[in-house]
């Protein structure tokens, strides 16, 4: 059932306007630690789990650098399309690990099986203790198994299977970006 969420161009096209919206919105509220001008300094990724539809929008990853000289710190907003530092996109990292519970579909993966197991292992540990999922994990009625992550977290939200990995993609923003990230959500 998700499995088309990733070759879905119209899907990847919201992802890139979301990105570009969040990166215009964290530029006009200028510098964090200083209030300058930010000036953009995006940065090249070579995403996996991207289909060649996606084009270039998906190899540039929004940042910036503070204009003042003596300041010239570097923000990276949140993103949809990219989870930190995984090389993967976010969507895929969400929509891989849900799939691998399927037989047919894992020998199919796009991503190594050893890959899948430390997503699995990311989602299950890593993610849960970040203060973002300690903070709103209580808000999910009924509460999302850890054990089961990503698919109890996906299953929380309503709506098509684009809406739900939407809706996720937005809930995992304050974690996809630099250290001042989370005010954007």
């Amino acid at each position: 059932m998700y499995q088309a969420v990733l070759s879905n161009s119209s899907f990847l096209d919201l992802l890139y306007a979301l990105d570009l919206d969040l990166a215009g919105k964290a530029q006009a509220e200028g510098c964090p630690i200083c209030g300058g001008a930010l000036h953009w300094a995006s940065y090249w990724r070579k995403p996996r789990g991207v289909l060649a539809t996606a084009g270039a929008a998906f190899r540039k990853r929004f940042s910036f650098c503070c204009a003042v000289r003596d300041c010239r710190k570097r923000l990276t907003p949140p993103s949809l399309r990219f989870l930190g530092r995984k090389v993967y996109l976010a969507a895929a990292v969400i929509l891989l690990v849900v799939a691998a519970t399927d037989i047919l579909w894992r020998s199919s993966s796009a991503a190594d099986r050893r890959t899948l197991g430390r997503w699995r292992t990311w989602w299950r540990s890593t993610f849960t203790a970040t203060p973002i999922w300690r903070a709103k994990k209580a808000a999910f009625m009924p509460p999302a198994d850890e054990a089961a992550l990503p698919a109890s977290l996906l299953e929380r939200f309503v709506g098509a299977p684009t809406e739900k990995v939407l809706a996720l993609l937005k809930f995992l923003g304050p974690i996809t970006g630099g250290a001042s990230a989370a005010r954007a959500f």
